[in-house]
């Protein structure tokens, strides 16, 4: 219900571009630019956490990509999976690499799960909205892929927008694990881990884990294929990561306002 009617709504009432706020739009052109305008590139946590598969994200969360990911996630504007999903869609082909040959097993994209609890007080689950895009989008440009929701939190987990990165590991070890035959469906294609964001790296730390738990030769074949993001905080783009000090919360770093997962 609660979803419905923000869709109704968007349709009568006034619109502004969820990124700079420019009105009669509701994402202008600059905006959509900075979102999924450059090509996706390979990012890093510092610091890297042990089993972070190879990640690639569509742009900086910062700016207007970040007001546009907050928007969709927390706001609840739900046209705006469209052009986040064009994101995504570009950092899994990235992610995943050259095309496959006609007839080649589909790409798997697995979303990272939000809490039952994150997705009842959102009215919607973020990340599987945007993969479900995503994997639209691939199939339009040649590519097979559909999502494949295998992951669910096995044990609840602290609000992680006031840890360190440390603490984020602790919080999140463990925490993920593979549903009731999961891992039949994994072996029907290459897999890639989608989100939205990725701030530390924990979660899609503990995705990967979770998914090699199952099964016993699954890590290469994951580590190969990799993790696709719509964006990632500024200084996993960055080369020169020797700046200390940094906590990262939720969402971005110190002084901006969290994001729940």
């Amino acid at each position: 219900m609660r979803g419905w009617w923000r869709e109704i709504a968007g349709l009568v009432l006034p619109v502004a571009c969820a990124g700079c706020g420019s009105p009669r739009t509701p994402l202008c052109a600059p905006c959509a630019r900075a979102l999924h305008g450059s090509a996706a590139r390979r990012v890093r946590p510092a610091p890297e956490p042990a089993g972070l598969p190879a990640v690639h994200a569509a742009a900086p969360y910062a700016d207007s990509v970040r007001a546009v990911l907050l928007a969709h996630k927390e706001r609840g504007v739900l046209g705006l999976a469209g052009p986040l999903g064009f994101a995504l869609a570009g950092a899994v082909r990235a992610a995943a690499g050259p095309s496959a040959a006609p007839g080649a097993p589909p790409l798997l994209l697995v979303p990272v799960p939000s809490s039952r609890r994150a997705v009842r007080a959102r009215g919607h689950d973020p990340t599987r909205r945007i993969a479900l895009v995503a994997a639209a989008r691939l199939r339009t440009t040649g590519r097979a892929a559909r999502v494949v929701p295998v992951l669910r939190q096995g044990r609840a987990v602290a609000d992680q927008s006031a840890l360190t990165a440390r603490a984020r590991l602790a919080n999140m070890a463990g925490a993920l694990e593979v549903v009731p035959g999961g891992e039949r469906l994994l072996r029907e294609g290459p897999v890639v881990l989608v989100d939205d964001l990725m701030t530390t790296g924990a979660t899609l730390a503990e995705a990967a884990r979770a998914l090699s738990a199952v099964h016993g030769s699954f890590t290469a074949g994951f580590t190969r294929t990799g993790a696709a993001v719509v964006a990632a905080v500024p200084r996993s783009f960055e080369i020169n990561r020797n700046c200390r000090g940094t906590r990262i919360v939720a969402g971005d770093e110190r002084g901006k306002p969290p994001l729940r997962r």
